[in-house]
């Protein structure tokens, strides 16, 4: 789908409302006892970014990016305020943050993921739109250099190392980065009552993840 590699005003989204949706069905039997199925295997973030809102200035701004994705055509980057690091928020990206993969002395090629959960049901999230500046890559606990032993496409979050700079067999491969999530409008329409706005009303600017 058409995606525009540009991110949402950081200065709005940090105070947006919203996070992580999953769909399970849910199964009362007649004895009391319940069956329960996920119907997705990876979760979907929303947002409302109306909370972020605080000046018309900022009103001025959303509009003027909505009409440029043309509504819900043009998906593009968001910066989630709990969450865009391979770290805690309020930590530094560490090369070692994130195991990706073990080198098999031919694969050069790793998807940078996060790990959420540790013990019962770890889920692993693949990250599609890393900052690419900011990607740290260490093999077998030793950091490496971008450009001069690996690539990173900020397009898709696929690690590249060079020739001659390929894991080699049993070597781990850890990343440390920040990122960002691919997202969309979730709707076609903005209504703003600029009336109720100044009064303290907040519009409502619905933002849905997508799926790449």
């Amino acid at each position: 789908m058409s995606f525009h590699d540009v991110r949402f005003p950081t200065a709005i989204s940090r105070n947006a409302q919203g996070g992580p949706e999953r769909r399970t069905d849910v199964v009362v039997l007649g004895s009391g006892f319940e069956e329960r199925n996920s119907r997705w295997a990876d979760s979907r973030r929303s947002y409302n970014a109306g909370y972020g809102v605080k000046s018309l200035d900022d009103l001025h701004q959303i509009i003027a990016f909505f009409e440029e994705r043309r509504g819900q055509l043009h998906g593009f980057r968001w910066r989630d305020p709990m969450d865009w690091k391979s770290c805690p928020p309020n930590a530094t990206p560490a090369p070692l943050d994130q195991n990706i993969g073990t080198g098999t002395g031919a694969l050069a090629a790793f998807q940078l993921v996060k790990v959420y959960g540790s013990a019962f049901a770890p889920w692993t999230r693949e990250i599609k739109k890393p900052v690419a500046a900011t990607v740290r890559i260490a093999v077998a606990g030793d950091e490496k250099t971008l450009g001069t032993d690996f690539v990173v496409d900020a397009s898709t979050g696929i690690v590249t190392f060079l020739s001659g700079r390929i894991p080699a067999i049993g070597e781990s491969v850890t990343a440390g980065f920040e990122f960002d999530v691919p997202v969309r409008f979730d709707t076609d329409k903005l209504e703003i009552n600029l009336s109720g706005f100044t009064s303290g009303a907040i519009p409502n600017i619905p933002i849905v993840e997508v799926r790449l």
